[in-house]
């Protein structure tokens, strides 16, 4: 909404904002029932590493939440509701030179205002390889790396992260890009960041929750405006999705210091409108939030489970070996 006050100095709306998804998760699940509120990771220092060399020359690899599809683990394709079943919980790597086929039906993306049907604008490894071949930067790395959703601090720090720092230094990476989805996904790629900067490997995050990346606190982080599950550019766009990598490399390469915060000058649309929806219980009935804590102990329950059974150390997608 706009008034005639915004009209005659050309304000924004009000609530053309950033989302603030921390206040937001609280009160929704609060609402959902669930009284002890989730504790975002938050760090008071933040590491940095910069480039060792010039970006040309540098090995890069990407980092994503995305997951492998799985035929038999139900609707994993554009527009399919939340779907715990497509979860992993272990990293997984592929090889980088392939194309695959990688899906976020697994995590809570903004289900309202996008459907997930371009890849591209979450899992940005062909752009990627374009960028290399005009020398934009070195050669893409030989493996990108699957970092899952835990919401356990310390499974995620301990275990996931330290394996994605194994992972990349096994591949000899100088450079890392990691993309976020969903909520727990912005805080998963800002410990992993901060991981890999602490064993020398610079980062940038890309992502559209502003908030969590920079309550995490990370080196650097691209800030696309964005409904969650477009980090990497507007769907069906390529041009905006070669703009939002080539905004990354930039910061990459140029940031000053840590906590480098730049937003990508893309909007989504005219109106700013879609912001008002996400996980906002001043919009959803009574009726509405029964039917969701129902879905959601059942989400649970069988999240638990693949937990639970998850084997170590299986690929879910074609890998290559590190190189020796």
């Amino acid at each position: 909404m706009t008034s005639a006050h915004d009209d005659r100095f050309g304000f924004a709306s009000a609530d053309d904002a950033p989302i603030p998804y921390m206040q937001r998760i609280r009160d929704y699940y609060l609402a959902l029932g669930y009284g002890e509120p989730y504790r975002w990771a938050h760090y008071a220092t933040v590491p940095f590493q910069p480039l060792q060399k010039p970006l040309k020359h540098c090995r890069v690899t990407i980092v994503t939440t995305a997951a492998p599809y799985q035929p038999g683990k139900g609707d994993q394709g554009p527009g399919a509701a939340y779907n715990a079943a497509a979860k992993f919980y272990t990293v997984y790597s592929g090889d980088s030179s392939q194309d695959h086929d990688l899906r976020i039906s697994h995590v809570a993306i903004d289900r309202k205002h996008t459907t997930a049907e371009d890849s591209g604008t979450y899992f940005p490894l062909p752009e990627m390889r374009r960028a290399a071949e005009r020398c934009r930067t070195g050669p893409v790395a030989p493996r990108f790396h699957g970092l899952p959703t835990n919401r356990s601090h310390r499974t995620t720090l301990e275990v996931d992260c330290a394996e994605i720092v194994t992972r990349c230094r096994s591949d000899a990476v100088d450079a890392a890009i990691l993309v976020a989805n969903c909520p727990v996904c912005h805080q998963s790629v800002s410990l992993a960041a901060r991981a890999l900067e602490t064993s020398g490997i610079a980062t940038v995050v890309m992502g559209c929750a502003k908030d969590i990346v920079e309550f995490v606190g990370v080196p650097r982080f691209v800030f696309s405006d964005f409904p969650l599950g477009n980090a990497a550019g507007r769907p069906n766009d390529p041009a905006s999705q070669a703009a939002t990598l080539q905004l990354a490399l930039d910061v990459l390469e140029r940031a000053p210091a840590a906590r480098t915060t730049v937003q990508s000058p893309l909007v989504w649309g005219a109106s700013p409108d879609w912001k008002l929806d996400y996980q906002n219980v001043d919009r959803i009935s009574a009726e509405e939030i029964a039917r969701r804590r129902a879905e959601f102990d059942k989400g649970k329950a069988l999240a638990r489970t693949l937990r639970e059974n998850a084997k170590p150390d299986t690929p879910a997608v074609p890998t290559q070996d590190p190189p020796a």
